[in-house]
């Protein structure tokens, strides 16, 4: 049985923020350094956007209702396993405060998406970092006895940044033996990856599984994501939450990303390409990257790589250094248009 822990009586968003911003960036700036689908919302989105300004003075709770409606036909779950947030961090946020406390930990691979660990360390709960295997994987037998009190065991899939895919009887492995702790599975990358858990939720009641549509829907800026679990899972998570949480821009966008499958259809389809053509362009300048299911790649560019990404940033290209969370010369690389991915190709030649 889950229980709820820390609890706080204020939530302090820009001390959950992510890492620090870039300032001053160039108009004609290639930014393949925050996952973002370049492309942006499709047209339905971005005409819904447009069509319900003129209403903003009304709080339209129907559109909250009708998008989890939608997600959960889309799934096959029924509406109550599906609660929308302002972004996927959002719910891993709430799960972080009602699970975890000082006592009960936060469980995470090491390198992951940080978000969740920001808010637990925020709170003062404990975190427990498990490093990940030899091929940047999640150890899932380390991960599953890391801490026999446990309050949150936290896994990205595909990982965020190493873009590695977790095998879904690794996870059930974990699912399996931390039975009284609740198990988050952040499918930001779902429609890259083409895997999902989302089937074993009423099969096991500790399971959130936490989606975006920052990523292939190109909602970023507006902020939407969503946590699908068990009806009486998703109420831990409502107690805490503030009332009308979400912009109705955000939710009529969404609406629409979803009734719209082929222009994600198409990016996903883009990306792959892209994805494949850079890693193979990486490879013959001798510059080792690892297996992605994300839209975006972790290279190894050796100890000259901070050198050569701080002169890439001088050119307008922007790109995630992890040198800090990895090792010297690590960076995860967006996959942008084939257009921006080709100039990058050409800026690393003239360097190497």
């Amino acid at each position: 049985m889950l229980t709820a822990g820390a609890a706080l009586p204020f939530y302090n968003e820009p001390a959950l923020a992510q890492l620090s911003k870039i300032e001053n960036v160039p108009p004609d700036a290639v930014m393949i350094n925050a996952n973002e689908n370049p492309l942006g919302p499709c047209v339905e989105a971005a005409e819904a956007v447009h069509s319900v300004v003129s209403k903003g003075g009304r709080y339209m709770y129907a559109e909250t209702d009708a998008l989890q409606n939608l997600l959960a036909e889309q799934e096959g779950l029924e509406p109550s396993y599906v609660q929308v947030f302002a972004g996927s961090s959002a719910p891993l946020h709430q799960a972080v405060l009602a699970f975890t406390s000082p006592e009960k930990s936060f469980v995470t691979g090491d390198p992951g998406y940080e978000a969740g660990e920001r808010a637990a360390k925020f709170i003062g709960s404990k975190v427990v970092r498990v490093p990940l295997t030899k091929d940047y994987a999640h150890d899932v037998k380390a991960m599953a006895v890391a801490d026999s009190n446990a309050g949150l065991i936290y896994i990205c899939n595909p990982n965020n940044p190493t873009g590695t895919l977790l095998e879904r009887s690794g996870i059930e492995s974990i699912l399996q033996a931390a039975t009284n702790t609740a198990v988050v599975i952040d499918e930001a990358y779902a429609e890259l990856s083409g895997a999902t858990v989302i089937p074993w939720i009423k099969k096991y009641p500790q399971l959130f599984v936490v989606r975006t549509f920052s990523k292939a829907a190109g909602l970023a800026a507006l902020r939407l994501g969503a946590v699908m679990a068990c009806t009486d899972s998703i109420a831990l998570l409502q107690r805490a939450m503030p009332p009308f949480p979400i912009n109705v821009a955000a939710l009529l966008a969404a609406d629409a990303a979803i009734r719209d499958r082929q222009t994600m259809q198409r990016y996903v389809r883009d990306v792959h390409r892209s994805r494949g053509w850079f890693e193979q362009q990486l490879k013959t300048l001798g510059v080792k990257t690892y297996p992605s299911a994300a839209n975006f790649v972790l290279a190894n560019f050796g100890p000259e790589g901070p050198a050569l990404f701080q002169r890439l940033e001088r050119k307008g290209i922007l790109l995630r250094d992890r040198t800090r969370e990895i090792g010297t010369g690590f960076v995860r690389i967006t996959i942008g248009t084939q257009k921006e991915m080709e100039r990058l190709v050409r800026e690393i030649k003239r360097y190497r």
